[in-house]
Parts: C-alpha cells; structure tokens; sequence
C-alpha cells in the first residue's frame, strides 16, 4: 500500500525542517551545546539540529509551544522529549488519553500520540529561550506548511504568549479575521475560529511555571479538558 500524499509530504517537510541553518545565531548555539554537553548528558550524543513536529497526522489537537529546550529536544530530537516540561505534558496527555505513555526520554522510548499533534514556531534551542523576532519569522514558513498538512486539526493549544502570537499570524495569513486589537494571550482564552475550530491558550508547561504553580496539573488538565470537548462535539 502507498503512503498518502499528505504523510509523504509531511516527512519531506521534516527532513527539510532538521537541515535548515537560515539563522546564524541559532545555529551556533544548538551545535556548541550539542558540542559541551551538559555533564549528565556527557556520553549520549546530542541532535544538536532544528526539531521537526511530530505526533498523529490525523490529529484533531495542534498542541504550539515555543523552541526545543537546550538539553532537551536538542539533544533528543523529539519536541518536549527528555525535560520536565515534557514530563509535565506527556504525563497530562497521557491522563487524557492523547499519549501512549506519561513518559517520554527518547525518540525512540515507544511513545506515541493519539489525536494530538506537537509542534512549536521555533525549531532550534534558542539562547535563554528567548528566540529573536526575526528568527521567528525566519521559521513561520515551517508552521505554516505543518499546519497545512495537517487537515484534520479543530483545536489549536497554544503554550505560551509566543506560541499564541504565532498561531494568531499563521491563521490571520489563511485568511482568518480577529479583532483589531488582536486578542491578548491569557491562560484559558477560548477563541472560536472559522470552520469549527477553536484556538485555546495556556501558560507554558515550561519548570518556570509548574514549580511555581503558575501552571499546576489541574489547571492544564482543564484546558486538555476543553479542548476534547469542542472536539468531541464536532465529530
């Protein structure tokens, strides 16, 4: 049986996503901390590359973060994969369903995604975690070809005002119409876009939030919670 178009489409983009170098600051961060390695982390060899999107190509969730973390996703190559932000997340998910298990330390630990896609408007480990704007908009073609590949998303999670900000732009350029101001990002903002989607916000899963109990599991399980109700009610 042949692959799908979309699925084909969506792999060659991923491949074009890990050889980019379009930003010279980010590239010689991700590579000179793939390079240094952080000590706990000194004999595993690091991916040190940009971080494609990965998750259910018929995902009706589009979960937007913010960049790979520096001894995270730069040295996994999976989004939120081997940090506490993806401890955090993977183990929500899994509480709800969306992941095949609550933890996730490789790319290659089983872990799968049900239903949710994982994505972010940054695809390599920016310094401070603070990624330039015109980094930003060096790597916005990236997330909007991902979104377009991705037909059957309804909802879509955005962690964090920058991730919010970007899923904003991404839907204002396919011709969505929000309000002058553009709606400011919030933790459990709800706003209903066309065709029956939805675009929710929430704070970061970053440890900056969770153990301080900005974000606490509840919270993030009630915005999870929302997001598979519009779902559901739009079969």
């Amino acid at each position: 049986m042949t692959r799908k178009p979309s699925l084909i489409k969506l792999r060659q983009l991923q491949d074009e996503i890990e050889l980019c170098r379009a930003c010279p600051r980010l590239t010689k961060y991700r590579e000179q901390v793939a390079r240094v390695k952080r000590r706990a982390f000194r004999d595993e060899t690091y991916w040190g590359r940009p971080v494609p999107g990965f998750g259910d190509p018929a995902a009706a969730l589009a979960i937007v973060g913010l960049a790979p973390a520096a001894h995270g996703a730069n040295r996994t190559g999976r989004m939120f994969t081997g940090d506490r932000s993806g401890d955090f997340l993977f183990a929500a998910l899994y509480r709800c369903g969306l992941a095949s298990q609550p933890i996730s330390r490789s790319r290659a630990d089983g872990l799968t995604l049900r239903g949710a896609y994982i994505t972010a408007p940054c695809r390599c480990a920016p310094p401070g975690n603070k990624p330039l704007p015109i980094e930003l908009r060096r790597c916005s073609h990236f997330l909007s070809r991902e979104l377009a590949l991705l037909p059957g998303i309804k909802v879509f999670l955005a962690l964090g005002a920058i991730g919010f900000r970007a899923v904003i732009e991404q839907l204002a350029r396919q011709g969505e119409r929000f309000p002058s101001p553009r709606p400011a990002f919030g933790h459990g903002v709800e706003i209903q876009l066309d065709r029956g989607r939805l675009l929710l916000a929430s704070y970061h899963v970053s440890q900056q939030n969770t153990q301080t109990g900005k974000l606490t599991p509840a919270m993030f399980d009630g915005v999870l919670g929302q997001a598979q109700r519009w779902i559901a009610a739009r079969p």
